[in-house]
């Protein structure tokens, strides 16, 4: 079937604001380290005030948003359903998720601050978020658009949403709206912190059900309870139609069609591991969305995954269309 859209992503609209630190700054700041934390306006305040030094990036972000800007990099069509302020910042994340190749509404705006998540990386190329969700915590099932779900492959929801009543019923509807007009429903755990605080949530969304999984071994751990990446991959597998679980250097375990493969990482020296997965998912779906089998789909989702470790920052900026054939070939070298 003929649609516009690869991927419809729903997801928070956040600027991602990365600075370069060192673990004395997050033990000084009371900052838990390599996770997500929610925080509200006046804490982010403080956070960025003890900052000395200037940002190394700034980029309209959120954990969706990346996905979408990574499947736009490999030549997909990708379209975002977020909510931005009326703002200074807002009008940035919507030009500069424009420029980025990724359509989204330009009516899902709204008075209030847009979202920002202060990034921390430290040398071992950890990332440590601190998110203000800012107007991006009220996204509900108002900023969906059925017909456009109904001309994409694909929905794409982001964990993250989880955390909020809206976010949450927006996923729910998002997901009925898919299931609807034969669309099919992708899902990544986002981090293990939600998986572990808004279970039931993760649960019932996936009991309705999803065809396509994505996750890292921390999360697929957290999500089942099972005592290894192993045990959880299979756990997943056997729960969803298909399930990419990424395991750091290693690469990422795929369970597709019964079939259990490993597929290699990508070996890169890492500064920066902010965007890994989100990345990952971009080249998976823009493989899945083209043609290609699974193993290959996750192939893509590798490269694309140690391409942005290399660098700053949490997407690619430099197109991979033309090189998709290339990419494969690396791997069968």
């Amino acid at each position: 079937m003929t649609r516009t859209y690869d991927i419809y992503g729903v997801g928070h609209a956040l600027v991602d604001i990365q600075y370069r630190v060192q673990p004395d700054f997050l033990a000084a700041n009371q900052v838990e380290k390599g996770v997500m934390t929610l925080v509200d306006e006046n804490r982010q305040a403080h956070l960025a005030e003890a900052i000395t030094d200037a940002p190394v990036a700034s980029a309209s972000g959120g954990s969706a948003a990346n996905t979408m800007i990574g499947v736009a990099r490999f030549g997909g069509q990708a379209y975002y359903a977020c909510l931005i302020g009326r703002d200074t910042w807002g009008d940035f994340y919507q030009r500069d998720l424009e420029a980025a190749g990724v359509v989204a509404n330009p009516a899902n705006r709204s008075e209030g601050t847009t979202g920002q998540c202060l990034v921390f990386i430290t040398p071992d190329a950890d990332r440590t978020l601190n998110t203000f969700l800012g107007i991006s915590s009220a996204i509900g099932p108002a900023q969906l658009q059925e017909d456009i779900i109904a001309d994409a492959h694909y929905v794409y929801l982001e964990g993250y949403l989880f955390s909020s009543d809206g976010g949450f019923a927006a996923a729910m509807q998002a997901q009925e709206m898919a299931q609807r007009n034969d669309t099919k429903v992708s899902l990544t755990l986002s981090d293990p912190f939600m998986v572990s605080t808004f279970k039931e949530r993760f649960d019932s969304l996936m009991h309705n059900g999803v065809d396509l999984l994505f996750c890292n071994e921390e999360e697929a751990i957290a999500c089942t309870g099972a005592a290894d990446r192993e045990a959880a991959a299979k756990t997943l597998g056997s729960q969803v139609n298909m399930a990419y679980i990424t395991c750091g250097p290693d690469g990422a375990l795929v369970y597709a069609n019964g079939q259990r493969h490993m597929v290699p990482g990508v070996q890169v020296d890492a500064v920066d591991t902010t965007g890994a997965g989100d990345l990952f998912a971009g080249g998976a779906l823009f493989g899945l969305t083209h043609g290609y089998a699974p193993v290959d789909a996750a192939r893509l989702g590798s490269y694309a995954a140690a391409q942005v470790v290399a660098r700053f920052g949490p997407r690619l900026e430099e197109s991979l269309a033309d090189q998709v054939d290339q990419i494969l070939a690396h791997f069968s070298a």
